[in-house]
């Protein structure tokens, strides 16, 4: 496919255009009378009643009355937000029904009404009714900027300008859908441990402040040394239900302030992106998922018709760690200058040789979407033999790991007891 250059002016018109503000949409239940005289009703999504009774009027229907739905009490019919699946599921639904010949209108129709989640209807339907009135798909979809980024517009609008939205949008479905199962496997390798973690401190916590204090009474009544490691245990839980609430509250605010700086300052979220990258096993599964990324990202979008310089900021920002980011902008200014990307790659030094050979070879041969497209299937699936293998690692250290605490804890309240029988 032809690269297509975009015009500087038309391109700052299209940024401002998707940081206006998009006007909000309500709900409108409506009836009126088809050609044939018969009343029909329904509901559609739109800036104001005066653009209801357009629509309707385009669609061969009287307006007989246009009422805005109230907003359900305590948002009852919101339901669940939108999430990134239910975009990879909408991506791959809309393509069929294209590829199948169904209409782009009837398509958001169908897929919205459709779905379960309140939320996600509602959005396909606020999608169509501005598709109904006149604007282009990626234009329409900019109006939701939380849940289609700007790749996803972009792509949208480089297909419908090619007139190969179908493809595009298969396309892009096959993007989504590869991203959000690597982002699945990263979360599920990041998860399962913090949370058996999690589980391992909380037992602990309340053994320590629940079962040791009775052991401790009892053994008062003894009127005999103690062994030391039952006084260290014995120890620890006074401390702890002296201090359990400070604990707790030092450890809600802690978390709650590092949470917030992650939110509010991207120095800090990037500083937690380059310590992350080397942690033993946990570091090498993120670089390959930053190369896995980058390489399906950049593939999809210079295979769209997207000039590799803006391909490559794509990337950088689908990667989803700061430090192959900085790496890609700096790969993006050397091949404006007229770099071979292979070369800028090698030089920025985080891309692994075999990487950088292979879109050597793609350059040489001019096929370097596809020569990417590789690159990304072998590090999906390398990031899913390495999911499989940390968790087959870490399930027998994390049960030794409960082992030892809960054993340990066993052993400290029995040890005087055993030492009372022995004595017998």
């Amino acid at each position: 496919m032809a690269v297509k250059a975009i015009n500087k002016n038309a391109k700052a018109a299209k940024k401002s255009t998707k940081a206006a503000k998009a006007p909000k949409q309500n709900q409108y239940g409506w009836e009126g009378a088809d050609k044939k005289g018969q009343k029909v009703k329904g509901e559609m999504y739109a800036e104001t009643p005066a653009l209801v009774k357009a629509h309707l009027r385009k669609q061969g229907i009287s307006p007989i009355k246009v009422q805005k739905k109230a907003a359900p009490l305590f948002g009852g019919g919101k339901g669940k937000p939108v999430e990134p699946k239910d975009i990879a599921m909408f991506s791959r639904q809309i393509a069929t029904m294209m590829k199948a010949g169904v209409p782009l209108v009837q398509s958001f129709d169908i897929i919205g009404k459709g779905n379960e989640k309140a939320s996600v209807e509602n959005l396909l339907l606020s999608v169509k009714a501005d598709i109904e009135a006149g604007n282009t798909m990626a234009d329409s979809l900019r109006k939701h900027p939380k849940e289609f980024d700007d790749l996803f517009c972009d792509l949208v609008e480089a297909g419908e300008q090619s007139g190969a939205l179908e493809n595009m949008l298969d396309r892009i479905a096959t993007y989504k859908e590869k991203t959000e199962a690597l982002k699945s496997k990263i979360k599920k390798a990041l998860t399962y441990p913090v949370a058996v973690v999690v589980v391992a401190v909380v037992v602990t916590a309340i053994l320590l402040v629940k079962v040791v204090p009775q052991f401790r009474d009892i053994f008062q009544g003894f009127g005999a040394d103690l062994p030391a490691f039952t006084l260290f245990v014995i120890g620890i839980s006074d401390f702890m239900v002296a201090n359990w609430f400070y604990m707790l509250a030092t450890t809600v605010v802690a978390v709650v302030a590092y949470s917030r700086l992650l939110q509010n300052s991207k120095d800090a979220r990037d500083r937690q992106d380059k310590v992350l990258l080397k942690f033993p096993v946990i570091g090498e599964l993120l670089h390959k998922a930053a190369v896995a990324k980058f390489a399906r990202t950049l593939s999809t979008t210079f295979a769209a018709g997207v000039p590799l310089v803006e391909a490559l900021e794509s990337a950088a920002g689908a990667s989803g760690n700061a430090l192959y980011r900085d790496a890609i902008l700096k790969i993006k200014d050397e091949v404006t200058t007229g770099m071979q990307m292979n070369l800028a790659m090698q030089s920025s030094g985080v891309f692994p040789n075999m990487v950088v050979q292979m879109v050597a070879i793609g350059e040489e041969s001019g096929s370097i979407d596809a020569m990417l497209s590789k690159i990304a299937d072998i590090y999906e699936q390398e990031v899913d033999d390495a999911v499989d293998g940390l968790s087959a690692l870490l399930e027998p250290l994390i049960m030794s790991v409960l082992g030892v605490l809960v054993g340990g804890l066993i052993i400290a309240m029995y040890l005087p007891i055993f030492q009372m029988g022995q004595v017998v």
